[in-house]
């Protein structure tokens, strides 16, 4: 039987968002640490990443913590570092840094809500991505982003974190480009809202949700050698609903 090209096993991958129990950033990380890769995990939240690495690595994964603020370049570079340290490369990065913080009236958000939308989706997902490029060229790595289906059917009330999604797709079409004749492949997904704890406390009944499996699916694809022809895409998570 022939290996998978799906397989992750002994790849080196940041995965960044990885602070608090049982969402989509510690269910990726589980499931590409389960799958063999060998992990470096970011978060702003210090004590939260550290105890997702203890996580994993009393289960037998590797896992190595780094924490601070991923709109800051030597935090991106520290976790690029400790790949490289701990692992000798870097395969692919996976930016779940950000999340919805602004929701409401656009005329009601001030510039400091304004930024910080910003700041947590796009600005991370710039910086992580800047910092790996060039140990990324090295190994004919990947990077994966996280846009949103907001992007393709938009909603009110979700102004900047619409712009924000915008924004990591647009760089996202820019980078692959910019990338393509170095190796490095940059592709984003654009899922639909995603059956966590939160979202179902905060959305209520008859809300339509994906599946956590169908996120991390859905990244370790982009990551791995099945879609080594594929760059520059946004690939939709939806169950073909907003």
């Amino acid at each position: 039987m022939t290996e998978s090209r799906f397989d992750v096993k002994g790849r080196a991958v940041i995965v960044t968002g990885v602070g608090r129990p049982g969402q989509i950033g510690h269910a990726t990380a589980l499931a590409f640490a389960q799958a063999g890769a060998q992990l470096v995990l970011c978060d702003v939240n210090a004590t939260g990443v550290a105890e997702r690495a203890k996580e994993f690595q009393d289960m037998g994964l590797a896992a190595r913590p780094t924490a601070g603020d991923l709109t800051e370049p030597d935090i991106a570079r520290l976790a690029v570092e400790t790949a490289l340290r701990n692992y000798g490369r870097l395969d692919a990065v996976i930016n779940l840094a950000g999340g919805l913080t602004t929701w409401g009236p656009i005329e009601k958000l001030t510039v400091k809500d304004i930024d910080r939308e910003l700041a947590i989706n796009l600005k991370t997902t710039i910086v992580m991505s800047q910092a790996s490029v060039e140990a990324l060229t090295a190994t004919r790595g990947a990077i994966v982003n996280v846009a949103s289906i907001a992007t393709i059917q938009p909603q009110g009330n979700m102004a900047v974190y619409t712009a924000a999604k915008a924004g990591i797709a647009g760089f996202t079409r820019a980078l692959a480009a910019e990338l393509a004749e170095r190796g490095v492949r940059v592709n984003a997904i654009a899922p639909a809202m995603v059956r966590t704890p939160e979202n179902v406390s905060s959305a209520g009944p008859g809300a339509h949700y994906v599946e956590m499996e169908h996120i991390t699916d859905g990244l370790m694809f982009l990551a791995s050698e099945a879609s080594a022809a594929i760059t520059g895409v946004i690939l939709p998570i939806t169950h073909g609903r907003p």
